[in-house]
């Protein structure tokens, strides 16, 4: 009796269960009119997306984002989930109506399948985190990267059962590790990747009050965007209920964020609209005219012109004849007339013949054959007496004693100092006595210097 009463009562719990899951797949197109309290935040819209057109959003690494409007935010929530915080995000984010996108890690959803059936039966997006959120998944190879990619997918699938088809094919990686193999990889399954556009830095040890500051201060910095958040860290659950309430105050407003479907296909956009930042219209670039494409009535090919038919060509070039043994043209002549030197036929413009008179050199014979005598320097020397310097004065004449330079600072028939005589005794001969000479003998020996260089050698 007790084994019955305690299988109907599960039996009747199941059925609340279900009841409630049931209820809350019915509200997931529900926004801020639906919700049963007009003071709260709520949800201002349902933004439709096509994952394909766009597979790479969120400013943080991405050139494009989501098209929102200035003042709107979109909440997403990574790593969960975990029963005991993640429980408590729910029911902040039912007490003001706001919808989010959770981003669940597969071993997360192995471990606690019933809170990913609550994240999809409150009305939220549920996307894929990896399958045990590798810290270093851009150095993974390429293979177990793709691993966590599937097999986290297949188990938050499995988590949620019948409704696995509601799963978005929104995909974050983990800490934001991207590389190019990652992303080609994803787009060929048609998932989007999500970065982000601020974070709260609430993975890090920081206050709830931190988290909380650091929220509103990058949105204000950013005027609308994703921003990123963990529903796993008791931090974030303390920040979360004043960033609702800062939210609202502050004229913001959530945006729901759901994938596109045959039944509720994606709304058309402006390309400049995924952009946080779009181009002004202002600009010239931003609405600049495109090239239109030309349709042609016919697609018949023109004939390729022949070498004849150029206008520097030439038959008798191309018949010249080719040197033996080599494969190489001749150089071609230039295609424009050469200018060719004419010889005058008119007497007068001959230049006149110089007269003798010309070449006569005044200074005679004797001058003009110093050349000739060039290349005998011991017979050019010229020596001069230098009056700019006085003659150094002998150590024990007393005497000023002449010195004579020749014509390149060479020193030449130089008179010997004088000296007082003196016997000198040499192999038994008798002593000579060695006299100073005088100024007239050194001027005598100038003039005959002087005479001897100009004359040529024959005459």
């Amino acid at each position: 009796m007790a084994g019955d009463v305690r299988v109907g009562v599960l039996t009747a719990h199941f059925a609340v269960v279900m009841l409630g899951l049931a209820s809350g797949l019915a509200a997931l197109p529900a926004a801020a009119a639906d919700c049963p309290r007009p003071d709260t935040l709520g949800t201002s819209r349902t933004l439709v997306v096509d994952a394909k057109e766009h597979p790479l959003i969120g400013s943080m690494q991405y050139r494009e984002t989501l098209p929102l409007n200035d003042g709107e935010v979109v909440l997403t929530f990574d790593d969960g989930p975990l029963p005991k915080y993640t429980y408590q995000i729910l029911e902040i984010l039912a007490a003001q109506c706001v919808k989010a996108t959770f981003f669940l890690v597969g071993r997360q959803a192995q471990a606690n399948p019933e809170g990913v059936r609550k994240v999809l039966a409150a009305g939220h997006t549920v996307a894929a985190h990896s399958q045990s959120h590798p810290m270093n998944m851009h150095r993974l190879p390429l293979e177990r990267a793709r691993a966590e990619i599937d097999d986290g997918i297949a188990s938050i699938t499995a988590a949620l059962g019948e409704e696995g088809a509601a799963m978005s094919p929104f995909f974050r990686i983990p800490g934001l590790a991207r590389n190019d193999g990652i992303e080609e990889y994803t787009r060929s399954k048609g998932l989007q990747i999500w970065s982000a556009d601020f974070p709260a830095d609430d993975w890090r040890p920081v206050s709830s009050k931190r988290v909380h500051d650091l929220a509103m201060q990058r949105l204000a910095a950013k005027g609308k965007g994703i921003l990123l958040l963990h529903d796993i860290q008791p931090r974030t659950v303390a920040a979360l209920p004043k960033i609702l309430h800062d939210l609202k105050a502050g004229g913001y407003r959530v945006v729901h964020v759901v994938p596109a479907t045959p039944d509720n296909p994606a709304a058309p956009t402006d390309p400049q609209a995924w952009r946080l930042h779009p181009t002004s219209e202002l600009v010239a670039t931003s609405r600049w005219p495109k090239v239109t494409g030309f349709a042609f009535a016919q697609h018949e090919l023109l004939p390729v012109p022949l070498l004849t038919d150029s206008y520097w060509n030439d038959t008798k070039l191309l018949d010249r004849p080719q040197p033996r043994g080599r494969g190489i043209p001749l150089p071609r002549q230039a295609p424009w007339p050469r200018q060719v030197q004419l010889a005058s036929s008119d007497a007068t413009s001959a230049l006149p013949v110089p007269a003798s008179s010309v070449f006569e050199v005044e200074e005679g014979v004797r001058v003009a054959m110093l050349a000739i005598n060039s290349a005998r320097p011991a017979e050019r020397r010229v020596a001069t007496v230098t009056e700019e310097k006085p003659a150094p004065v002998a150590a024990r004449g007393g005497k000023r004693t002449a010195k004579l330079v020749g014509p390149r600072g060479r020193r030449v028939a130089a008179a010997p100092p004088a000296k007082p005589a003196q016997a000198v005794t040499q192999s038994g001969r008798a002593a000579s006595k060695r006299v100073a000479p005088d100024r007239k003998n050194v001027r005598r020996v100038i003039r005959h210097n002087q005479q001897a260089s100009l004359l040529p050698p024959h005459l």
